[in-house]
């Protein structure tokens, strides 16, 4: 080995006298808990290069400052250590610093009838900056729904009842006649369309939330919705779904209205801005809608 001092040449004086907005590292792998469940996320870490003269920062500092988390409940205290840790190994360098960890959260979550669960990923980023202003805190999940278009629906219900009046317009009504026909597809001639659907959530965090409200976003977006993509199913389920689409009709504008007011009532939230995506089914583009509150 040599026994030797190592050189150290990111300290050593640049020629070109420029500070840098934010130098760091991409894309580390990191295995992580949030919401009690084990998650592969994927980390980026860095600071502003303020100090103009300095050639460079200390890389592996901010590595060993990401590894706090590793296997260990992601919450506040935990981003605002890492970030201080940040800051504290680039005295006189830097005087910003900023975390963002991305990936899949997966919950279980039960079926609509039967006593069948299965899991869901759920995309999200956690972004976090700590300067000169003090800290900001953003969480974003991505929730899959499926979305029924009530202009297709009445239209749908204009030609079933079209295809009744040309069916028993000249004869007396027979009940179980009837109720044969409303199961046929003579009689349902025509349904709406439906798609899968994605809503974006964006919420900057209360200065005095120490819990990341990862559940309670996913749940309130879910249960203003109301209809979630659902996992394991039987057939009951299937009706079930079908019931809560036909009882659920919206339009993207609908569905950025049902979210804004229920992001409202998360006491976590001290700003959050929201995009809902259609992927149309009838048309080749989407139908997207966004709404925010407090953000700047």
């Amino acid at each position: 080995m040599n026994d030797q001092p190592l050189p150290d040449i990111a300290a050593q004086a640049t020629h070109h006298d420029l500070p840098l907005d934010w130098v760091g590292m991409a894309g580390i792998a990191l295995p992580i808990r949030l919401a009690s469940a084990a998650v592969a996320a994927s980390v980026d870490i860095g600071v502003s290069l303020d100090d103009a003269g300095a050639r460079g920062i200390h890389m592996s500092r901010l590595y060993l400052a990401a590894q706090r988390l590793v296997h260990q409940e992601l919450d506040v205290p935990a981003m605002l250590q890492v970030l201080d840790d940040c800051l504290s190994t680039h005295q006189a360098l830097s005087d910003s610093a900023t975390l963002t960890l991305r990936g899949e959260v997966p919950l279980e979550r039960g079926a609509l009838v039967s006593p069948l669960s299965g899991w869901k990923a759920y995309p999200f980023e956690l972004r976090a900056r700590q300067d000169g202003r003090g800290v900001n805190m953003e969480l974003q999940v991505e929730v899959g729904y499926s979305s029924t278009c009530p202009c297709s629906a009445a239209l749908a219900r204009q030609l079933i009842q079209q295809r009744f009046a040309e069916t028993f317009a000249r004869e007396p009504l027979d009940y179980l006649e009837v109720l044969d026909w409303l199961g046929s597809t003579q009689g349902i001639v025509a349904t709406p369309h439906s798609q899968r659907s994605t809503a974006t959530l964006q919420l900057r965090l209360a200065p005095d939330c120490t819990e990341l409200p990862v559940l309670a976003l996913i749940d309130s977006a879910e249960q203003a919705l109301g209809t979630p993509v659902q996992t394991a199913v039987k057939r009951a389920d299937e009706q079930a779904f079908a019931l809560a689409n036909g009882q659920n009709l919206m339009f993207c504008e609908d569905a950025a209205r049902r979210l804004h007011r229920a992001l409202r009532q998360l006491p976590q939230a001290s700003a959050f801005r929201l995009k809902v995506v259609h992927a149309e089914s009838l048309h080749a583009h989407d139908a997207v809608a966004e709404s925010h509150w407090n953000w700047s």
